[in-house]
């Protein structure tokens, strides 16, 4: 019997790459984003490059509650099956100081990186429990360790993903199922792009310094569900090593 991943956010960066790596494992996938274009691409290139695996896609805005009810509905067969859940989805919008922050940034951060965690995970979880078996890998960030300027209310959403993972885990005591809260610091993606709207600042961040790669970020969640059935590897903070702290960054002259 086929074992299926879902992975949220699967259009690029480390969702993408995660899907690669999961793949390769074996696994069948059920891969959500908002760019159907996107999630279109992807599976043209797996059919290719994986011939034994299944792949379904859905294309749908995780923070929109009834649109992740619909997705569950039409779906609910494949949710049945999911041995995997990776809460990859996730973004920062902006750097102002909270005095001067955008409403409407704070509500799309929200939204997505606490809420749409939520309401993905109460939709899977449940079957989990029934089969008494799975594993739920939640993107965190050092941003859930570590505040900075300018970023309280991203720094806030990635500590309620650790909170929420903590919290995951104590709830299902006594089950089969694992949580593990992966907490990168730079890694190479969109991220920028969508936090700055903008190509020069985006590009900055990197400047002069090797970030991490989402490979890098995918091969980690692999390798944590790839443990004995009897291993959680809870938290895992991942720097790169051009990055000993959050703002504390060696740049190359």
């Amino acid at each position: 019997m086929a074992r299926w991943a879902l992975i949220t956010g699967a259009t690029a960066g480390i969702g993408w790459a995660t899907a690669e790596a999961l793949a390769a494992q074996g696994f069948s996938l059920l891969l959500t984003g908002r760019r159907h274009e996107r999630l279109e691409q992807l599976q043209k290139e797996f059919k290719v490059k994986f011939p034994q695996i299944e792949i379904k896609t859905a294309a749908f805005d995780i923070s929109d509650r009834f649109e992740v009810g619909e997705f569950m509905k039409a779906h609910q067969a494949d949710i049945a099956n999911i041995e995997v859940l990776v809460n990859n989805a996730g973004l920062a919008k902006g750097t102002d100081k909270m005095q001067e922050g955008s409403l409407d940034d704070w509500e799309t951060m929200i939204d997505t990186n606490i809420k749409g965690l939520l309401f993905m995970t109460r939709g899977v979880i449940e079957h989990m429990v029934k089969k008494n078996r799975g594993h739920i890998v939640n993107l965190g960030s050092v941003a859930g360790r570590w505040t900075y300027p300018g970023g309280g209310v991203y720094c806030a959403t990635k500590f309620a993903v650790r909170a929420l993972s903590e919290g995951m885990r104590m709830d299902l005591l006594g089950t089969k199922i694992r949580v593990t809260n992966i907490e990168p610091g730079m890694v190479h993606t969109e991220f920028s792009m969508v936090r700055f709207e903008d190509q020069k600042k985006a590009d900055a961040v990197y400047e002069n310094m090797t970030p991490l790669d989402p490979k890098d970020i995918a091969e980690t969640i692999a390798w944590c569900v790839a443990r004995p059935a009897h291993v959680n590897i809870q938290e895992l903070v991942i720097y790169p090593t051009d990055q000993a702290h959050v703002g504390m960054i060696s740049r190359r002259s």
